[in-house]
């Protein structure tokens, strides 16, 4: 009998592929897996905390049927927000810092979005700032993807799950400090599975852009993330992420996001240290978006522009 087919774009959301970098492999015995978020309908990780954290206040009665929900956001959010608030009828109001991949808010667009822009020197403090402004004074709903513990759950109950299910050990996990679910989610679930697993957090140079990844240095700490709880940080440059990313796209033939970059050049760094073992790191979102911005030239060139666009 043939598989029955989903019945809605929300079934696929998550059980993205993990697929081994074969041809990137660093020295025998270490191993490097890919997690594939890009698979997901919106194209992002993303997908997975708001479709989460919008049931949870349907459940919890706190997001009302036709209301709008804000939120800030430099990208993945806003997709994944304007794909699954649209499909459950709800209006999408989202915030963003100038200087977002330009094909960002086109996408939004055509989800039927609403984009208020905000100086880019203000970063994601002043956008998430301007959010609870907008709610305040028309009544949305905030959907708060840095704050909320659904964020942090969605990965606990779903990308660690899928991870620890697929391998049977994990040495190392890297992914990038964003708002924090991703690294605290899975990390607190690889650690039930895998005592001994080290649990890694990417963060872009203080000044780069590598969007989703904030520099803890400029001031601002997601509360989501507890520092705690991570074995190592470590900081990429722009450039450095964009080239790896090349390097994937050449030698695995998987066209990923430009934060994919910064996680696997920093696996790669993790890797100096080991004889032996697993890695696992979090490639959250496709390329295509990033396309009409043309990184790789401008990573070639050491195009001084690079750090001021928001790349993931």
């Amino acid at each position: 009998m043939a598989p029955t087919p989903p019945r809605h774009i929300f079934d696929l959301i998550g059980n993205t592929p993990l697929v081994e970098l074969t041809h990137l492999a660093p020295r025998p015995g270490v191993r490097i897996f890919a997690k594939l978020e890009g698979a997901n309908p919106g194209g992002s990780v993303k997908d997975r905390i708001v479709l989460a954290m919008i049931e949870e206040a349907e459940r919890e009665g706190t997001l009302k049927p036709g209301a709008t929900i804000v939120e800030a956001s430099t990208g993945n959010t806003a997709i994944a927000l304007a794909l699954v608030g649209g499909q459950k009828g709800y209006g999408v109001h989202v915030v963003m810092p100038k200087g977002v991949v330009a094909s960002v808010p086109d996408i939004l667009r055509l989800y039927g979005a609403e984009i208020t822009w905000c100086e880019s020197e203000g970063g994601m403090r002043r956008a998430v700032e301007t959010a609870h402004e907008i709610a305040g004074s028309t009544g949305a709903y905030v959907l708060g993807q840095f704050t909320k513990q659904a964020n942090v759950e969605a990965h606990y109950e779903t990308t660690g799950v899928e991870i620890a299910d697929a391998l049977e050990r994990v040495d190392v996990f890297v992914a990038g400090l964003g708002t924090g679910g991703t690294i605290m989610g899975v990390g607190r679930r690889l650690r039930e599975r895998f005592p001994n697993v080290r649990v890694v957090g990417v963060e872009a140079v203080l000044g780069d852009h590598l969007q989703g990844l904030r520099s803890l240095a400029e001031g601002y700490l997601p509360p989501l993330l507890d520092l705690k709880q991570l074995d190592g940080r470590y900081l990429v440059d722009s450039a450095s992420a964009i080239r790896t990313v090349r390097r994937v796209i050449e030698a695995e033939g998987i066209l990923a996001g430009v934060s994919s970059g910064a996680t696997l050049h920093t696996a790669f760094r993790v890797a100096e240290g080991m004889d032996r073992g697993n890695i696992v790191v979090m490639f959250s979102d496709g390329g295509w978006k990033y396309l009409p911005s043309h990184p790789w030239d401008a990573a070639e060139r050491g195009d001084e522009a690079l750090n001021e666009v928001y790349w993931w």
